[in-house]
């Protein structure tokens, strides 16, 4: 092993615990909920414990509904517990793209939710008090080859468009915060922000609890009956009865409702942490702001711990690899933006699964009447999984329909295993793109 990992520890899909992570060594409530058992009753039944489904069942709790959430795992256990934490306007589908799609209006509007969600998470820390989501203001997002001109005019449109201000900054000025000669200018969103998603999370779990709802763990549903008024599922040791059932569940999803589980893939990611090393990450990254680059598959970054350490992320693959082995991917990332950090030892790293639909956006809507399904948030951020869960919820409740802002990006069939070759052919020629677009600044 090579001396530059500190006694590396690899986080491991395991049942029961959470895998080894920044964020669960630095859980502040690690109380489990209980298993299922037994015959229950409630008016909705959120299936997944990541933060669609937890968003979902907080709007429907603060409104009175009894609502059940069943969680194979643990809360946050998946993708939405141990991501880079950034929350920040936008899609994994660029702008243009969805203009495209949907129109400008449609567009304008689907842009307008995504701040909302962004909002929306800020607010709930504030409302619930949530110290230990540990919010940070600020996110750059970084080109690594000059094009003031293009961001300039981006900014503009995001002004006029959507009345959103992100800051421009010029080579130098990124260079001061960023110290790499790999970077040229960036925009920097003051509104957008970075928190411990896994603290986030369980703070919402304890806050639908207090309000009446009941939240299982390692209750994995096995089986479902959905042709009656009452919406059945059925887990290895009880039975739920509800009058809806909203299925949010991420890149770990079964085949429990065929039709969802087809129409996205399950995509890795990986992030490292480093040891404690406060002088040297100063030394190349002075800035609290997160950090993400503008390539197609760019890295994404923040100092966490007080400024003590850095979290690392970035590559995906089709196929789960090692954690360990795609960490001196990362490290490599690293070194070659910072070479001053090549003595940074890396002490964890770890890897989860995304849910990606083939049309790069979520999937939010109705399966059949009191079945819905919020799903397919890999890439797009915090933000977006919250105000998802937030859709649904109003949509239960008759307070909107905005929902269908999402119709045209529906459960479209993702090609099952030869999806996954496609969408791995995609990366390694995005990552080609990404070289030969950068190769005369290197």
């Amino acid at each position: 092993m090579s001396p530059l990992f500190n006694r590396l520890a690899v986080g491991r899909e395991r049942s029961m615990t959470y895998i080894d992570t920044f964020y669960r060594r630095t859980l502040a409530d690690d109380r489990s909920f209980p298993k299922l058992d037994g015959i229950i009753e409630c008016d909705t039944l959120i299936v997944g414990g990541g933060l669609a489904g937890l968003t979902a069942a907080l709007q429907l709790a603060r409104a009175g509904q009894s609502v059940v959430v069943l969680e194979a795992q643990r809360i946050g256990w998946g993708a939405s517990g141990r991501n880079g934490g950034f929350v920040s306007p936008g899609y994994a589908n660029g702008a243009d793209a969805i203009e495209r799609a949907v129109g400008a209006d449609a567009a304008r509007k689907l842009h307008a939710l995504s701040v909302e969600g962004m909002y929306f998470v800020r607010d709930t820390i504030a409302e619930l008090k949530i110290a230990e989501a540990a919010p940070v203001n600020g996110i750059m997002s970084v080109l690594r080859y000059p094009d003031p001109d293009g961001l300039k005019a981006y900014a503009e449109k995001l002004q006029k468009n959507f009345n959103y201000k992100v800051d421009f900054m010029e080579c130098d000025e990124v260079r001061q915060r960023l110290r790499s000669n790999r970077y040229f200018q960036a925009l920097r969103d003051p509104q957008a922000f970075h928190i411990h998603p896994l603290n986030y999370l369980r703070a919402l779990a304890r806050e639908i609890e207090r309000l009446g709802g009941r939240i299982f763990e390692q209750s994995a549903a096995a089986s479902t009956d959905l042709s009656g008024a009452s919406k059945v599922v059925r887990t290895a040791a009880g039975t739920v009865k509800a009058r809806r059932l909203v299925l949010s569940t991420g890149g770990y999803t079964t085949s429990l409702i065929p039709k969802v589980g087809r129409s996205f893939l399950p995509i890795a990611t990986y992030v490292m942490l480093s040891e404690e090393a406060p002088e040297l990450i100063a030394s190349a990254i002075a800035t609290t702001d997160a950090i993400g680059d503008n390539r197609r598959a760019g890295d994404y970054y923040r100092v966490v711990d007080g400024g003590r350490r850095l979290l690392w992320g970035g590559r995906i693959t089709t196929k789960a690899a090692s954690a360990s082995a795609l960490a001196n991917e990362l490290r490599r990332e690293m070194t070659t933006t910072y070479p001053q950090l090549a003595q940074l030892r890396t002490e964890v790293a770890w890897s989860g699964l995304m849910s990606y639909a083939r049309h790069l956006m979520p999937q939010i809507g109705r399966l059949q009447p009191d079945v819905w399904y919020c799903t397919a948030f890999g890439g797009h951020g915090l933000n977006t999984t919250a105000i998802g869960g937030k859709l649904v919820a109003e949509a239960i409740l008759g307070q909107s329909d905005r929902y269908t802002l999402f119709n045209p990006y529906g459960l479209v069939w993702a090609g099952g295993l030869a999806g996954l070759a496609t969408a791995q052919l995609t990366y390694w020629k995005l990552q080609a793109q990404d070289w030969w677009r950068e190769r005369p600044y290197v």
